[in-house]
């Protein structure tokens, strides 16, 4: 057995203060799932403002696609760092590079096949995200350019795990905040100067995410850890099972939030129709408040992102005390953050939805609404995602996996159908934050198990 001596020799991740490594790792992945939730908002405000109240329901109606673009790319990523890291920080170098290797062939594979799918079916996949008949124009027009950056997109955000997890948090970060500084400014460009409309805003995306996907690939060339060699690109089955087991959790949660999705648009069509709102209304709103909801998100996936290598290191080099402190602080960072957005939404309810464009009293009458009651438990919604991602890079696969079917399958999802049916509309409302609870229930229940394990082992060892 080695020493801490050799340990600390190897990589700080064993022995740098937590608070200090949190900061070092989280920080840039905070910021590279702000800047992505910016110009996601930034492309609603513009919309908003130059197209109304339905160009925002229709990139609300195309947002199912992007948010399965983030679950196969997590699939990829998360899978890939976690194994690259559990094997590095039990000293086999050799089963790393494979991982490393079978990881970048997967994106490559997994994108294409993404973007044969949305384009051969666009249609279709627009009718069930819950287009209606005046959205469904726009929605088309929208998706069939964005179909074009969803590879580039999908490989952007898989090696923003597997950069992490090399030690270049700051690089993983500009990746990303290059190309959404980029798509900001062609935003501003296309649609106010050349006047381009929504397709505008569509074709300042793709360029972003092109421009982010030529930096991942450029940092190949010069990984940390060892040289990437082209004959480590191909896919070995028993590596590619691994990385599926161990990504598969962040790959359910967000599948599953990509299906809860879907079945909110279409409950907020139905049960809109049936209310003094109409269909359209809800389906703009919901697709504001989500956004909205995303810079919380970026947040507290971006710190569980930031943890992932301090996770997966630590738990494969047997230091369990390391692995439970950097839980518990990140908690605690996530739910300070968490009262703010909270105090936020509940005050300035109009202020904040009006940033996204106009609307008629019917319009912000329901935003206001939607905002307060939805996301009433943020605090309890940043549990989960650090959560899910503490079991998957410690290899609990099964209780990450559990955990990211918990909050939007087993508990939002049978809420969306059930209240609605006895409070109408309000029922969709009321669905969030009970779902929210729940989950971060479960999550520091099931944590408080897995803690207990390891004392155990301490004591043992």
């Amino acid at each position: 057995m080695e020493s801490n001596t050799t340990v600390k020799k190897a990589n700080p991740l064993g022995y740098a203060p937590i608070g200090s490594l949190i900061a070092k790792f989280a920080i840039p992945s905070v910021i590279s799932f702000l800047v992505t939730s910016a110009y996601n908002i930034t492309d609603q405000i513009f919309i908003g403002h130059v197209i109304g109240m339905l160009g925002n329901a229709a990139t609300n109606v195309s947002f199912p696609l992007v948010t399965l673009t983030t679950a196969l790319a997590q699939l990829a990523g998360v899978g890939t760092a976690a194994n690259f890291n559990l094997r590095m920080g039990a000293k086999e170098e050799e089963k790393a590079k494979e991982y490393i290797g079978t990881g970048i062939a997967l994106m490559a594979i997994i994108g294409t096949l993404l973007f044969l799918i949305v384009t051969i079916f666009k249609s279709p996949l627009l009718i069930l995200c819950g287009a209606t008949d005046t959205v469904f124009p726009l929605a088309k027009s929208y998706l069939g350019i964005t179909a074009i950056g969803l590879p580039f997109l999908l490989f952007t955000n898989s090696s923003s795990n597997v950069i992490r997890a090399d030690g270049s948090p700051s690089y993983s970060m500009f990746c990303t905040v290059t190309g959404a500084v980029l798509n900001i400014f062609l935003d501003w460009l296309f649609m106010f100067v050349f006047e381009w409309g929504i397709q505008g805003a569509a074709i300042a995306t793709v360029i972003g995410q092109i421009v982010s996907f030529l930096l991942c690939i450029s940092y190949y060339f010069r990984f940390k850890t060892f040289k990437i060699r082209f004959s480590m690109l191909v896919p070995q089955i028993n590596n590619l099972i691994d990385i599926i087991k161990v990504g598969m959790s962040n790959f359910f949660n967000l599948f599953i939030m990509m299906f809860v999705n879907i079945v909110l648009n279409n409950s907020l069509k139905t049960y809109g129709a049936q209310s003094i709102y109409g269909s359209d209304i809800p389906l703009a709103v919901s697709g504001v408040i989500a956004k909205i909801n995303s810079i919380l998100s970026a947040f507290s996936v971006g710190i569980s992102h930031g943890c992932q290598p301090i996770f997966g290191f630590n738990m494969g080099a047997k230091n369990y005390g390391r692995v439970k402190e950097t839980y518990k602080k990140a908690i605690t960072v996530a739910l300070c953050l968490s009262l703010v957005a909270l105090f936020s939404f509940q005050m300035f309810p109009r202020q904040i939805t009006g940033i996204f464009g106009s609307g008629n009293e019917l319009y912000f009458q329901f935003a206001e609404q939607y905002l307060r009651i939805f996301l009433l438990m943020v605090s309890a919604q940043v549990i989960n995602p650090i959560t899910v991602n503490y079991f998957t890079s410690t290899g609990n696969v099964k209780q990450g996996i559990f955990l990211s079917l918990s909050r939007q399958g087993l508990i939002l999802l049978p809420l969306l159908l059930i209240l609605p049916k006895f409070l109408g509309i309000d029922g969709i409302l009321y669905a969030g934050p009970i779902a929210d609870l729940a989950a971060g229930i479960l999550s520091l229940a099931m944590v408080a198990v897995s803690f207990k394990k390891m004392t155990k082992l301490e004591n043992e060892a």
